[in-house]
C-alpha cells in the first residue's frame, strides 16, 4: 500500500489557524465524511492528530503493528507515523488536528502534568512495546465530556468568528488538561510505568533551580536508575541531568531576552551555582555565550 501524506494546508488552509476539528462517522458505503478523508487510506501527517473514537470498533494500522480500537479510546498521532484503519464497525471518529508549535502551546506548563508527559510525551513512544496497553481509555462520562469540548471547537473553527483563534487555542488547552488528568487515573500497569517517568518530568518542570540528584529522580519514579534511564531517554533523547540542564537553559534565555538582570544572577535563579558552568553549557547548546545572545536578542 502506498503510503499518502495529509497537508495541514487541507485542513485549515494557507492562511487559517492550525487547529482542525473533523469527525469521521462510518456509514454502509464507508463514505467519505469530509473532503481529504484519509481514514482508510494508509497516510502520514506534517501536524500532531489527536484522535478520539467515539463509537464502534475497528483495527488501527500504524506502521508496521495493528491495534484494536474501541469507542474511548484516546491517542496522538505525532508527526510522520503512517497509519489508516480497517475492518470499521459504526466506527465513529474526532479527528483535531493541530500544530503545536504554530499554536505556541506552553509546554513547559504542561510537562509540569505527570499525565501529559505519560499520554502526550511517552505513550507514542511506548505504544508498540505495550501493545497499545498504556492507551487512554475514557469511560462514557468523561468520553461525553470531550465530544462536548470538542464540538464548541468545531463550531468556533466552521464560524471562524473575530477571536475563533484565541478560543480554539483555550479550547484546546482545556482539553488537554482534562485528558492529562483523565491519564493519571488509568489502570494498565504499562500506563502506571509511564506515568512514573511523567512524575519525574514534572518534578523538573516545577522546580528546576533545584540541586537534583539522580537517586532523588529515581526515587521519584520508583523503579530502577536503569528502568529510568532507559525510558526517559527514549522518550526525550536526553539523560535526566540533560534534560533538566536544557530546561535550566532555556529559563534563562527567557530572563536574558526579558530583563537587564546581570548574567551571573540569572545563572544563579535558574540552578546553576558557578557562572563559569553555566556560561560554558549556554555556549555549548546554542552555540555562543549568554552576553552575546542577550546582545541579538535586543
Amino acid at each position: 500500500m502506498k503510503s499518502v501524506i495529509a497537508d495541514g494546508i487541507h485542513y485549515y488552509g494557507l492562511t487559517g489557524f492550525p487547529l482542525a476539528v473533523r469527525r469521521v462517522r462510518t456509514d454502509a458505503a464507508h463514505s467519505l465524511s469530509h473532503q481529504h478523508d484519509l481514514t482508510e487510506v494508509e497516510h502520514c501527517h506534517d501536524f500532531c492528530e489527536l484522535v478520539v473514537v467515539t463509537h464502534g470498533r475497528a483495527m488501527h494500522a500504524l506502521e508496521d503493528r495493528v491495534f484494536p480500537v474501541t469507542a474511548g479510546d484516546v491517542f496522538l498521532l505525532q508527526g510522520r507515523q503512517r497509519h489508516y484503519f480497517y475492518d470499521r464497525e459504526n466506527l465513529d471518529l474526532i479527528n483535531i488536528m493541530y500544530d503545536p508549535e504554530k499554536i505556541a502551546l506552553p509546554e513547559n506548563e504542561l510537562r509540569k502534568m505527570p499525565g501529559y508527559c505519560a499520554m502526550f510525551m511517552l505513550e507514542p513512544a511506548y505504544r508498540r512495546q505495550h501493545r497499545f496497553a498504556s492507551r487512554l481509555h475514557l469511560k462514557r462520562m468523561a468520553l461525553a465530556q470531550v465530544e462536548r469540548l470538542a464540538q464548541v471547537m468545531e463550531n468556533e473553527s466552521d464560524e471562524a468568528r473575530p477571536g475563533h483563534e484565541v478560543a480554539l487555542r483555550a479550547k484546546l488547552l482545556e482539553l488537554l488538561v482534562f485528558l492529562s488528568r483523565a491519564y493519571t487515573e488509568t489502570e494498565t500497569t504499562e500506563a502506571h510505568a509511564l506515568l512514573r517517568v511523567g512524575s519525574v518530568i514534572g518534578a523538573l518542570e516545577n522546580d528546576f533551580s533545584r540541586d537534583w540528584k539522580l537517586d532523588e529522580l529515581v526515587a521519584t519514579a520508583h523503579m530502577s536508575r536503569s528502568n529510568l534511564m532507559r525510558i526517559f531517554r527514549r522518550a526525550t533523547g536526553q539523560t535526566p541531568i540533560e534534560y533538566l540542564l536544557r530546561l535550566r537553559i532555556q529559563k534563562a534565555m527567557e530572563l536574558l531576552r526579558n530583563s537587564d538582570r546581570p548574567v551571573t544572577e540569572i545563572a544563579l535563579e535558574v540552578g546553576f551555582n558557578d557562572s563559569n558552568y553555566f556560561s560554558r553549557q549556554f555556549r555549548r547548546i546554542l552555540g555562543e555565550s549568554p552576553r552575546s545572545y542577550r546582545n541579538g536578542a535586543a
